[in-house]
């Protein structure tokens, strides 16, 4: 019987692989820009500055929008493009409706094409001011990786793929994995609620006629529960009322947990988190100790800023559109 010699790896081939392995790995870096923009990240964060002195809204904003763009196609600042005739873009998808502060991106985005045209991306842009904003409302700070090129496709449809206020752990856990993410990596970036608000179409479930057994959320504080049936009127005539999603809204710490510890978390994601032994501990943890939830926290968004890194897009000139 012959015996078939293995194939062998040419050194050629070998020298291939192992640089693939290392461009992979190479893709994003934080010092990027260094050379050909080096003042990126002061123009950005001083647009995140002044736009956030005229508009508390802009930091919450701003976070809400890194998650929600690093959650479809990865980051690669597919939520800034606008619909077309022939598309209907991830803005316009349900879930992101109430994002806004679009603007605060597109003054950045401005301002560095003329100092280094053509250099820094949008979806660089994105994550730069993501970090921004919880560092400058008290959070912690970290080295954003940076090289990411922005996406040419939007779809509102894909939106349905974000993780909605009503899903159990389980479900969250699933969502999350998808993106190469944990469990622990789900309970530090919910902590981004600390900065945040929500309006009452995203928890009014919990409130009324929640089960055949219980009219409210049996996990809900009972006062807590009251109080945010009186901001929710039925009917409720003003669509813009609602709950911040913490006591300290304008401020980014752990008050977040506490107030889950509490029962007193307002979407039923964030409360379910206390009731799932495989999260419980970590929101104890968090709620109890500021400085870990912040190097979670940091060391989690560096993580979901490196999902779906493409290298194969552009540098939009305009983040609203494709060259």
């Amino acid at each position: 019987m012959a015996v078939v010699a293995p194939k062998v790896l040419s050194l050629q081939t070998i020298f291939l692989l192992l640089m693939m392995v290392s461009l992979s790995k190479a893709v994003l870096n934080a010092h990027y820009y260094d050379q050909t923009c080096p003042q990126a990240e002061k123009i950005i964060v001083d647009t995140v500055y002044n736009a956030s002195k005229h508009d508390p809204k802009v930091p919450a904003r701003l976070l809400r929008m890194f998650f929600h763009d690093c959650f479809i196609r990865g980051c690669d600042a597919s939520v800034l493009l606008d619909s077309t005739p022939g598309n209907r873009a991830e803005k316009d998808g349900p879930p992101n409706i109430s994002i806004r502060s679009f603007y605060v991106i597109d003054d950045a985005k401005t301002k560095l094409e003329m100092a280094c045209p053509h250099t820094v991306s949008c979806a660089d842009i994105i994550s730069i001011a993501a970090r921004d904003v919880v560092a400058m409302t008290g959070g912690p700070y970290w080295n954003v990786l940076k090289g990411r090129k922005d996406g040419r496709v939007s779809k509102a449809a894909e939106t349905i793929n974000l993780p909605a206020p009503t899903f159990n752990v389980s479900q969250l856990i699933r969502s999350i994995a998808k993106r190469g993410l944990g469990v622990k990596d789900l309970v530090a970036l919910s902590g981004g609620h600390s900065l945040g608000f929500s309006h009452c179409s995203s928890f009014e479930a919990r409130l009324r006629n929640f089960s055949s057994a219980h009219d409210t959320d049996p996990s809900m504080n009972v006062e807590f529960a009251e109080s945010l049936r009186k901001k929710c009127p039925k009917p409720n005539k003003d669509r813009n009322t609602g709950q911040f999603l913490d006591s300290t809204s304008s401020t980014f710490d752990n008050d977040y947990y506490k107030r889950i510890l509490a029962a007193k978390g307002v979407f039923g994601s964030d409360q379910a988190l206390f009731g799932d032994y495989r999260t419980k501990f970590i929101v104890e943890a968090f709620a109890e100790d500021q400085s870990l939830f912040f190097r979670e926290f940091a060391a989690s968004m560096v993580k979901l800023g490196n999902v779906g890194v493409i290298e194969n897009g552009e540098v939009r000139l305009k983040c609203r559109a494709v060259n």
